[in-house]
């Protein structure tokens, strides 16, 4: 299982998404209780349009769309408001940017199914297919990616469940585990994302921001999902709002530690560090 190439393409639908260089994922939340205001939309077309037009300006190569929150102690919502929330969202999108890769963000096989059904080719699962059994089934059978995360118990009871024997090597078990699971269902274009925030203290989320090329070792791409968590705002005494340079720090570290997909509030940030990045790489390799 361990190997030491990284896969760098993904299939999305008719697309192969390019991972030479790291990519940006932009995340809308068409929900009304996602931690960071400013990364929720309403219903209306032409906010979700406007809101994705931006981030796909600002460099945006993916766009993740969220229809219930999964912070910590979050409660699940009924499948029917989940549905009701993202289908239109992912639709509109299609329609007015029909070559733009969409990630769902969800971990509810339902969900997933008519999700892909309205042009979703990448499945965002916070669950890794633990929390919904069908999960594997519905990817298996559609051209789609899937974002494997790391967490422990549910987005209610997650943040009581931070006791590891070996933080990193439980990670590295966890993900040999489930991908040999994702392997067997015929699931092949997987991106790991050790779920920083789920089911992890503040110490150990940059414990992993840390040792991050470890997970490279599994040779699938890595994503990280850092963007103005509360991670950060603990650590700075600030407000989330007031955490962006933060997390342009701690994406820079990603970077140079192997992250290949970085998904973020603030789009334009993240491009700029993956533009500063690949000169850093270019310089040492020119």
């Amino acid at each position: 299982m361990l190997r030491e190439n990284t896969q760098v393409t993904l299939r999305c639908g008719a697309q192969l998404l390019d991972l030479s260089a790291p990519v940006v994922m932009g995340i809308i939340n068409v929900t009304p209780d996602s931690f960071y205001p400013q990364s929720r939309v309403g219903s209306e077309v032409s906010q979700i349009i406007d809101f994705a037009g931006k981030m796909i300006e600002e460099g945006a190569v993916i766009l993740d769309i969220g229809g219930m929150s999964t912070r910590p102690g979050a409660e699940e919502i009924e499948i029917s408001l989940e549905l009701e929330r993202v289908l239109p969202a992912i639709e509109s999108i299609k329609k007015y940017f029909p070559g733009m890769i969409i990630s769902l963000d969800t971990y509810r096989a339902k969900v997933a199914l008519e999700g892909i059904q309205s042009g979703a080719t990448m499945i965002n699962d916070i669950s890794g297919g633990v929390l919904d059994e069908e999960m594997m089934d519905v990817v298996s059978k559609a051209p789609v990616s899937y974002v494997l995360m790391h967490m422990r118990g549910h987005p209610g009871n997650m943040q009581t469940l931070t006791e590891y024997n070996d933080l990193v090597g439980d990670l590295v078990k966890y993900f040999v585990e489930r991908i040999q699971v994702l392997t067997k269902a015929g699931i092949n274009d997987i991106v790991l994302d050790p779920g920083f925030g789920f089911s992890k203290t503040m110490e150990q989320n940059y414990e992993l921001i840390r040792r991050l090329d470890v997970f490279k070792l599994l040779g699938r791409p890595l994503m990280v999902g850092v963007s103005r968590k509360s991670t950060l705002s603990k650590s700075i005494g600030r407000p989330v709002e007031d955490t962006l340079e933060a997390t342009t720090a701690l994406h820079m570290v990603a970077l140079m530690n192997g992250a290949k997909m970085l998904r973020v509030h603030d789009v334009k940030a993240a491009k700029d560090a993956i533009t500063v990045y690949q000169l850093l790489q270019d310089a040492q390799n020119p």
